[in-house]
C-alpha cells in the first residue's frame, strides 16, 4: 500500500469521507463527547482549518486523516504550553480566529489510520505531512499533545512514571512517543488535564457499556486513566493526561526503530 497524502483545502470533497463512521470509530466513543472538540470539528468551524488537515488515500479510498490547528504562542498569558493540552490549544486557536489574532505556530490534534493502513512508515508520513503544513505557513515548529498508544494498558500508572518505561535498547517503551522522538521531536512537558469529558452516569454507561453502580475511580476500556464517578451527584468526570512534544519543522525524518 502506498499512501497519497492530500490537503483537505485542495480536496474539500474528501471532508465528509474523513469523518466516516469507520475512521471516527477508531477512537473510544467517550472521546467523541469532549465538548471543546466542536470548536474545531464542528461543521461551521472546520472549513477555517482545512489547510491544516490532511487525508490519506489508498487509491480512491480514504484510509487516514490528520488534523492540526494554528494558534498564537509567546504572547501575554501564553508563554508556556497549556496544562490543559488538547482542549486548551483548541480554545486558543478558536479565540485567535474569533479575534483576528495572527497565529505564530501550530499544534497537531489527531492522526488516525485504519488498521490496514498502519504499515511501517505510515504514521511517520502523516506526521511529516503535518510538519509540512506548518512549514508552508511559515511556522518554525509543530507542537503536539500526544496520546501515548499503550498508556491505556496501564491506567493506574501516573504519566511521569509511564515516561520512565524503556525498552532494552533504552528507547521509550511507548511506540507512538517513540515515533515522535524518532523524527526529532522533544518532550516538553506533561499536560495533566489535556482532555476533560463530563457526563451523567447514564451517558457514561451509553458511551462505554460499563455499569456505574459505585462512586470512586473506575477504569473504562480505552481510557488512559480511571475516571471519577459520583453516584450521589449522578456524574462522572474523565481527565486525560497527554504529553506535549515539540517538532522543529526544518528537521528531516530519520528511521524509527
Amino acid at each position: 500500500m502506498t499512501l497519497d497524502i492530500i490537503s483537505l483545502r485542495d480536496r474539500p470533497d474528501l471532508i465528509p469521507r474523513v469523518f466516516s463512521a469507520e475512521l471516527d470509530g477508531l477512537w473510544p466513543e467517550f472521546m467523541r463527547n469532549d465538548r471543546t472538540a466542536m470548536l474545531y470539528y464542528g461543521e461551521a468551524a472546520f472549513d477555517h482549518y482545512a489547510d491544516c488537515a490532511i487525508a490519506a488515500l489508498d487509491g480512491d479510498e480514504v484510509v487516514g486523516r490528520g488534523f492540526a490547528i494554528p494558534f498564537a504562542f509567546g504572547i501575554d498569558g501564553r508563554t508556556d504550553l497549556p496544562n490543559a493540552g488538547w482542549d486548551e490549544v483548541i480554545r486558543w486557536g478558536h479565540e485567535d480566529r474569533m479575534l483576528g489574532r495572527r497565529p505564530t505556530t501550530m499544534s497537531a490534534l489527531e492522526i488516525a489510520l485504519l488498521p490496514k493502513a498502519r504499515l511501517p512508515g505510515s504514521s511517520l508520513a502523516m506526521l511529516e505531512a503535518l510538519k509540512g503544513c506548518a512549514r508552508a505557513k511559515g511556522f518554525a515548529e509543530l507542537y503536539a499533545p500526544v496520546r501515548p498508544n499503550q498508556k491505556h494498558l496501564a491506567p493506574r500508572t501516573p504519566m511521569h512514571a509511564y515516561l520512565e518505561q524503556r525498552r532494552a535498547d533504552g528507547q521509550l517503551a511507548d511506540s507512538w512517543l517513540r515515533t515522535h522522538l524518532g523524527i526529532g521531536g522533544e518532550i516538553v512537558k506533561i499536560a495533566p488535564c489535556s482532555m476533560t469529558i463530563v457526563g451523567t452516569l447514564a451517558e457514561w454507561s451509553q458511551w462505554t457499556g460499563v455499569p456505574f453502580d459505585r462512586s470512586g475511580e473506575i477504569e473504562i476500556p480505552g481510557a488512559l486513566v480511571p475516571l471519577l464517578a459520583s453516584i450521589e451527584h449522578d456524574h462522572a468526570v474523565y481527565v486525560e493526561p497527554n504529553v506535549w512534544i515539540r517538532h522543529s519543522v526544518s528537521q528531516t525524518a530519520r528511521p524509527v526503530a
